[in-house]
């Protein structure tokens, strides 16, 4: 079966300016988004300045695709140019139940998904069936239930998302419960944290940005016993009424996905708990892990340099007459 995609022309720059030179970088790039059933990258370029002494590409643990580049010769700025063509399909649970129009803001109602949220299994069924089966899917979603560099399993988050897990709850309507909560009750405010920011902090604080939210309810949910993984992409962003799409405005984006085995076969949700939504077509993904550290879009290690400023402009641009659809798989 197929069905219609959105495109999005993608374009995302980063530049690195040294206070000295740089004698030897190694970079590790996650910037080539990811295919997957519900969207299919048509075109990916990566160009960078200056040229690396050597690169080469693999896939990570987690099936991301990484660039990893070298270069072993002086240098006083890093500048590492991506470009993309991406198709994304309606991938909403529920049998392809899709939204009638986007979301003209970021607390639209999804209540067109009621029904599949609601008639999901009872999230300790979920809960029990990932500690105590031995199915291969749910072995390799075992891996999202534990603590890694950026979340944390304690008592606080189990506690804070307890009023969502209610006994018996349809783990689906759990989750999004928990996700209108940290939306309701935290405030985006990009000055307040740090990518080092501990998440208790960003608990105790209530703000942050979508990588502290996401981290938030990932800690919440693996508190619970749930496998849940986060999702680095971008997000389709509206100009004001009467406006133009301003070129490098946009951002990279953080959600979570979070595993249902019961629902088709077994698949993974995805949850926006910065905008209070499920993700759709309007969300690209670039890649996912356990948490920031493992899907940074560019991480690595210089020698020399002293103090740096980075510069990084992103602009995700619809592209209208799509030709061809995403194959589901």
């Amino acid at each position: 079966m197929t069905l219609p995609a959105a495109r999005y022309h993608i374009l995302h720059e980063t530049i690195y300016s040294y206070e000295s030179p740089v004698s030897l970088s190694r970079q590790l790039l996650h910037l080539t988004p990811r295919d997957c059933t519900w969207q299919r990258c048509l075109a990916h370029q990566i160009s960078v300045t200056p040229d690396p002494s050597s690169a080469r590409e693999r896939l990570d643990y987690f099936g991301n695709p990484v660039r990893e580049l070298a270069i072993e010769f002086p240098h006083d700025s890093l500048s590492v140019h991506a470009e993309s063509t991406i198709d994304v399909q309606p991938h909403l649970p529920g049998g392809g139940l899709t939204i009638a129009s986007p979301p003209p803001a970021a607390h639209a109602d999804q209540t067109q998904l009621s029904a599949c949220l609601h008639t999901s299994p009872a999230w300790e069924a979920v809960r029990d069936a990932l500690a105590y089966g031995a199915r291969p899917v749910l072995l390799e979603a075992s891996c999202f239930q534990f603590e890694s560099p950026y979340v944390r399993v304690k008592h606080e988050f189990a506690a804070y998302a307890q009023n969502c897990f209610t006994p018996g709850r349809p783990v689906l309507a759990a989750v999004q419960a928990l996700m209108k909560r940290i939306y309701s009750e935290f405030e985006f405010d990009p000055e307040a944290t740090t990518v080092a920011t501990p998440v208790l902090r960003v608990l105790a604080e209530r703000r942050g940005v979508c990588q502290d939210f996401a981290h938030l309810m990932l800690s919440c949910l693996r508190s619970q016993g749930l496998a849940a993984r986060y999702v680095s992409g971008y997000l389709l962003t509206h100009p004001p009424a009467g406006q133009p799409r301003m070129v490098g405005a946009d951002a990279s984006h953080a959600w979570v996905s979070v595993y249902c085995p019961e629902l088709e076969g077994g698949r993974w949700v995805d949850f926006d708990p910065t905008n209070n939504l499920l993700p759709d077509t309007q969300h690209i993904t670039l890649a996912w892990g356990r948490d920031f550290a493992d899907v940074s879009p560019l991480r690595g290690v210089i020698l020399g340099g002293d103090a740096h400023e980075l510069d990084v402009a992103v602009t995700v641009t619809p592209v209208g007459g799509v030709s061809g659809d995403v194959a589901t798989s």
